[in-house]
């Protein structure tokens, strides 16, 4: 016959449980409390891109649309219309979220999800968001005619994915995303970078070298190595081409100004300027005006923190 507890120790066992209980409501409760006020707090660190109406917007980490800035900018680099980025940044947000990880299924890595045993490269190549986004964007101008396809047709055409239809869900977000990136919305990109952004140092040559990886060597205009290290800020010109002029303001511009905003955490950028708009880290972007003058179209400064 099974032994029954006193009274104390039963009085004992149930302290403990009603402990353990408020022990654990009280942990649940401090981190409810931490996860709001991140999420709420204004100042966190994320981009939103936002449509012209402003109806439809989409938020993301800033290593995230560092990410979609650097699948853009390659797109356009090898002459991709929007339609392709569109594309491209679909299938990056349904196969990865727009992060570059290095696990998935089978042996999937990166932005893409691509397979080493397929033929897509290495795993270390595949890591490079710039070498795996030309790998799609190579793969995707095999497909005829996939700007007129359906989204999701182009997007499987490219990934054999074993869920084909998972692609179309992303599309408001994806072209949303490739109307900023691609400069044919202006300043419609804005990233809050992280407070210990504002205190470190940027490196300028580091930024040049990221442009020329993202855009090609033409980006920059050649410059003395020990001058070009030395200057705070980078002037990437803008050609002043019929369609630049007819835009008023120039498609090209936006861009790369939008670009240098969504690696502003990676590069440590404060401030970025384009005709009559300015962006700085915290405060986002203002208009700029400067009077009896005509707001410079020729090229966009990026300013890095000192």
């Amino acid at each position: 016959m099974p032994r029954t507890a006193s009274p104390a120790r039963r009085r004992r066992s149930r302290l403990l449980r009603y402990a353990a209980a408020f022990a654990v409501l009280a942990a649940l409760g401090g981190y409810l409390a931490v996860q709001y006020d991140s999420s709420t707090t204004e100042s966190a660190p994320r981009c939103v891109v936002r449509a012209a109406d402003g109806d439809h917007t989409y938020e993301m980490s800033l290593h995230q649309a560092a990410n979609a800035a650097t699948i853009s900018a390659v797109g356009t680099t090898r002459g991709m219309p929007e339609r392709a980025v569109t594309i491209a940044i679909a299938t990056a947000i349904q196969e990865s979220t727009l992060r570059n990880i290095d696990y998935g299924d089978r042996d999937s890595v990166g932005l893409f999800q691509q397979r080493p045993s397929q033929g897509w490269g290495t795993v270390a190549q595949i890591m490079d968001p710039v070498y795996s986004a030309g790998e799609f964007y190579d793969h995707l101008a095999e497909v005829p005619g996939y700007s007129r396809l359906p989204l999701t047709v182009a997007a499987q055409r490219v990934q054999r994915s074993g869920f084909p239809q998972a692609y179309a869900k992303h599309e408001p977000d994806a072209a949303l995303l490739a109307a900023a990136l691609t400069g044919r919305e202006a300043a419609s990109l804005n990233c809050t970078p992280s407070k210990r952004t504002a205190g470190s140092p940027g490196d300028a040559a580091q930024v040049r070298a990221e442009l020329i990886r993202a855009f090609g060597k033409d980006v920059l205009p050649a410059t003395k190595a020990a001058g070009a290290s030395a200057a705070a800020t980078v002037s990437v010109p803008v050609p002043a081409t019929a369609r630049a002029k007819a835009e008023g303001a120039p498609q090209r511009g936006w861009e790369l100004a939008h670009w240098a905003v969504a690696h502003s955490e990676a590069l440590l950028i404060e401030r970025v300027s384009y005709a009559d708009r300015v962006w700085e880290a915290g405060s986002g972007w203002r208009t700029e005006r400067t009077k009896d003058k005509e707001p410079d179209t020729t090229a966009v400064g990026i300013r890095v923190a000192q």
